[in-house]
This record gives C-alpha cells, sequence and structure tokens, in this order.
C-alpha cells in the first residue's frame, strides 16, 4: 500500500513538472528583461514598473542609466546613491525577490545610435525590454528587441522630473517615494544639494 502510494506520488509529480513545462512553452515566458532609468531619485512608479516586469520574466536587469553624472540639477544623485536608493526600497518590500535583480550602472554616450549596443556589452543578456521612453523604445526596437510600454498610473505626478522641482519649491513629495530613497536622500542631504544646484550659477564641468 505504501509503496502504492509513493508511485502515486511519484506520478503525480511528474504531471505536474510536464504541465508546467507545457505552460512555459506555449506562453513563451522570456527569462531576463530589461529595464533602464536614471533614477533621480527612484519613486513609486519605479517599484510599480519593475513589479510589472517582474510578473512578466524570471529576472530583471535594471539598468541606472547617466551613472557618470551627479550633481547636476536633472541629475542630482550619484550612480551608488541611486543604487542605495533601489536596494533600499526593495529591502521594505516583500513582494520583491531581490535574488531575480541585477543592478547594473551604465555611463552615457554623446551617440544615441551607439548608446544600446554599450548596454549589451554591460549587462547579462536579455529578450525584451520595458520602456515607456520613446527614445529607449526606438533604440531597442530598431535592434529587434521586443519593447513592453509599462503600465503606469499618474505619470505626470510619479516623475523625479516633478519631484525634483517640488523639492525645489518645498511642495509635499515624500509620499511620491519609497521609504528607502527618502532614507537615502536625507542621509546625503539631497533636499540641500537639489536647492544648492536649482540656485547655483555654475554649469557642470561637462558643459563649462
Amino acid at each position: 500500500m505504501e509503496l502504492h502510494t509513493v508511485v502515486r506520488y511519484q506520478i503525480y509529480q511528474i504531471i505536474k513538472f510536464t504541465f508546467k513545462l507545457l505552460y512555459r512553452v506555449v506562453n513563451i515566458v522570456p527569462h531576463r528583461g530589461l529595464f533602464v532609468g536614471r533614477f533621480q531619485p527612484f519613486h513609486l512608479g519605479h517599484l510599480a514598473t519593475i513589479k510589472f516586469a517582474l510578473k512578466s520574466v524570471e529576472q530583471l536587469v535594471i539598468v541606472v542609466g547617466s551613472a557618470d553624472r551627479s550633481h547636476e540639477l536633472r541629475n542630482p544623485f550619484t550612480a551608488g546613491e541611486r543604487i542605495e536608493m533601489i536596494r533600499s526600497s526593495f529591502d521594505d518590500d516583500n513582494e520583491i525577490e531581490i535574488s531575480r535583480i541585477f543592478i547594473i550602472p551604465v555611463p552615457d554616450t554623446n551617440v544615441h545610435a551607439l548608446w544600446a549596443s554599450q548596454i549589451n556589452l554591460l549587462v547579462p543578456r536579455y529578450e525584451i525590454v520595458f520602456s515607456n521612453d520613446p527614445l529607449t523604445s526606438i533604440l531597442f526596437s530598431e535592434r529587434g528587441i521586443r519593447v513592453v510600454r509599462a503600465q503606469l498610473h499618474n505619470r505626470r505626478l510619479f516623475s523625479a522630473t516633478e519631484i525634483r522641482s517640488r523639492i525645489v519649491k518645498d511642495e509635499s513629495w515624500k509620499r511620491l517615494v519609497t521609504k528607502g530613497t527618502l532614507k537615502v536622500i536625507e542621509e546625503v542631504e539631497g533636499i540641500k544639494r537639489i536647492k544648492a544646484l536649482s540656485t547655483s550659477k555654475t554649469k557642470s564641468h561637462f558643459n563649462p
């Protein structure tokens, strides 16, 4: 009787595995996806996009773009600070499996057509890109990569540009970012930095 039960259980496991395999083949679940952003700063809209992407892929590569830019009004935070924001945000969210995510900083190039190629040199292989940015979508689509628009709610509000503007104007902004992002901004005195950059007449060292 016990042997019969064991055999039935083994058959059940084989059938279960077979159906899971067939489901993957039929639905063609991509193994790895790519999500590119500057994350200046990382906010709840970014977090929602990442959760959306993780429902469609097994692993997600998060590219921290403009990694070489910082201490500018449009790019106030360093790549390291932005990575801290992202990781800290994941630590506070039980829905995110960090083991499924790569976070990789990528510097800018002065030639848009070369940018996607540079990303391919620096990140693991991927099959799909998640983006709402028109230029990013065009660059990857032209390379034959499938691009999926993420479902964003109130994109005007959940915008890094909007958040930086609100910081400068002393308007409410903290509810638009994650607790992890807020923690990092406060630790690096990001509010003071953004306000100083908004009033400074000193241009970026890239544009003397």
